[in-house]
């Protein structure tokens, strides 16, 4: 009887098995090399699955013996700790061919260096490559166009997710109850098309779980003790998008191409984040870019011209050593979640590799927040500088970081300024959050939106108005406490306004007996100036004449009982009340009708402008 010698490979794929079934093998005598029998119970013993497939392999094999004419044995003997310690070595592989060259017997393996070997040192080898085909997959007929990912568990019925990020419905696909056997079935198949397939990798391999990248299909894989049952979740992409096909505005496309090297895309889980880092690795690749992705594992759908890396050695910093010799212009960084792949992040973005990392989050703001404490507080605005927010598919909110020196807002003394990292609204500039140190803590506060002052408040802030008007006609205030204020004015103002030795600034703080800081007025202030109806708003038409005792400048009746501001030459002369039938009556004796005659030549020298009380 013709001896054959199998290897572990072999046994496990079921290329052996096939053999037999199949007839090509008949009336041999096989031998199973105790080394095989002790690696196999090893890998049983810590959970791994492969070990359970060849143990069960192996008991068909005796089953078929009797109808095939076959004698089963074990031989040789058991394997030492040296021997496992040299398992990677090969140390095991080459027992098994001796133990073939020793019986003068085939060796049938499916491994291919094993097979070369074996030819080297002139003993007889069959290599019987697996054939397995992904079309007979059989989590495969669970798919169709409209299918996210597929959840089957141990006893429960097969589900599947169906539609569109943001809008998919958790459905029943039949009413057959998953058995444990038929879900080590569908595990077998994927763990031995990593073994035969290019396009299959085995990313993630640990005591009770597995996570395989097939094609586009991520599949993970639990099963006791990780988890209390066995349980595949297989997700499957359904639309690949451009950034065409999003809603962005030509300011934030323009960000994208030009200056945004630090973007953080953030959202929940299934919100599309993956769908739009894959988007934009293909628009930075079409720009004519050298773009890589950092993935484990690797499912980003991207263009063939872009190199998808996953953890070298265990770890994205040794991953990070190669990706700086191939000098890349962007890298797409899926999935940043753990201490060190935030760390790995920044010193990617600091040696000048443009990123964009992916991170889980349930708002912009907490995608910020995520890297508080990973990294220093003053660099996070060089490592970020856009945040997009992605929900139901589509960018929902952007943010833009800017690291400034100022008075956090809220606080009035000026000792208190610190660096301060502005968050705004990308799209209007809105000033939202703020962060800094308070203490000894990092603090995210929220910037309320400024809100119409009223009463006691109003009158205040007039009156100092009216005192600075006479100097800038645009002069703005902002209440910073009850004994603050900062006025703003055009650069040409302030010397007047503070005078020689601040002898003007100090009589005027004692008059209105609070202390003053004025300051020039930028462009945020002039944006803001641009609500007051008072100064943007077109001047009021109106007919000027003259009593024995006063001047008389009527309006439209409409403006009865409203407030005004008259500008002589345009400077600031006074405020007054509108009186009935829009006339409004100024004594000539008052300080008010002298300005008016002081500053102005001609009815046309004068302007009245309604206000906004």
């Amino acid at each position: 009887m013709s001896k054959i010698v199998a290897d572990t490979s072999v046994i496990i794929n079921g290329q052996l098995v096939a053999q037999i079934e199949s007839g090509n093998v008949r009336n041999f005598e096989i031998i199973i090399p105790q080394s095989v029998l002790d690696e196999l119970q090893s890998q049983a013993s810590k959970k791994k699955e492969q070990g359970f497939i060849g143990l069960e392999k192996i008991k068909r094999l005796k089953l078929l013996s009797g109808s095939y004419g076959l004698n089963i044995v074990v031989s040789g003997s058991h394997t030492t700790s040296d021997d496992v310690k040299l398992a990677s070595s090969g140390r095991i592989d080459a027992l098994i061919v001796d133990m073939a060259k020793q019986n003068d017997a085939i060796l049938y393996t499916s491994d291919k260096v094993q097979h070369l070997v074996a030819q080297a040192e002139g003993v007889e080898t069959v290599f019987l490559k697996s054939e397995i085909k992904t079309k007979s997959l059989e989590f495969l007929k669970y798919f169709d166009s409209e299918t996210m990912s597929v959840h089957l568990k141990e006893n429960q019925y097969p589900l599947a997710k169906k539609g569109k990020p943001g809008a998919f419905v958790l459905t029943k696909i039949n009413d057959e109850l998953l058995s444990k056997d038929y879900l080590e079935l569908i595990t077998s198949q994927i763990l031995d098309i990593v073994n035969i397939c290019d396009s299959s990798t085995l990313e993630i391999s640990k005591t009770g779980a597995y996570v395989v990248q097939h094609e586009d299909y991520r599949i993970a894989i639990t099963y006791p003790p990780f988890s209390e049952a066995f349980e595949i979740t297989i997700v499957h992409p359904i639309v690949k998008l451009t950034l065409d096909d999003y809603t962005i505005s030509e300011k934030l496309m323009e960000r994208f191409a030009d200056s945004a090297e630090g973007i953080v895309i953030s959202g929940a889980p299934g919100s599309g984040k993956s769908t739009l880092a894959s988007g934009l690795a293909n628009f930075y690749h079409k720009k004519g870019k050298i773009v890589k992705t950092f993935e484990s594992p690797r499912d980003l759908q991207v263009d063939s011209g872009v190199t998808q890396y996953s953890k070298l050695d265990g770890s994205f910093d040794n991953s990070a050593d190669i990706l700086l010799l191939v000098r890349p212009d962007y890298t797409i960084f899926d999935e940043v979640r753990r201490r060190e792949d935030f760390v790995t992040f920044a010193d990617l973005r600091l040696t000048g590799v443009g990123m964009v990392g992916v991170v889980h989050a349930n708002s912009p703001l907490d995608a910020i927040q995520r890297f508080i404490g990973k990294i220093e507080l003053g660099i996070i605005p060089n490592v970020l500088d856009t945040v997009v927010f992605v929900k139901d598919g589509g960018i929902q909110k952007v943010y833009d970081l800017e690291l400034m020196v100022k008075v956090p807002t809220g606080m009035t003394e000026s000792d208190l300024a610190r660096p301060v990292i502005e968050i705004r609204n990308f799209e209007d500039n809105v000033l939202e959050h703020e962060i800094y140190t308070f203490g000894e803590e990092n603090v995210i506060v929220p910037v309320g939106k400024k809100v119409d002052k009223v009463g006691i408040e109003k009158l205040a802030e007039d009156k100092i108005k009216e005192t600075f008007r006479r100097y800038d006609p645009r002069a703005e205030v902002e209440i910073l406490s009850d004994n603050r204020v900062k006025v703003m004015v055009d650069e040409q103002c302030i010397a007047s306004i503070i005078g020689r030795g601040g002898s003007n600034i100090k009589e005027i703080e004692k008059s209105l007996r609070v202390h003053i800081d004025v300051v020039e007025k930028t462009s945020n202030d002039v944006s803001l100036a641009s609500d007051d109806i008072s100064l943007t708003s077109d001047d009021v038409p109106f007919s000027f004449s003259e009593s024995k005792t006063a001047l008389l400048l009527t309006v439209n009746r409409d403006f009865t009982s409203m407030h005004a501001d008259i500008y002589g030459d345009e400077k600031f002369i006074g405020s007054v009340r509108i009186g009935k039938k829009g006339l409004i009556k100024i004594p000539k004796r008052s300080d008010l009708s002298r300005k008016l005659m002081d500053y102005t030549s001609s009815q046309n020298d004068i302007k009245i402008y309604l206000k906004d009380l």
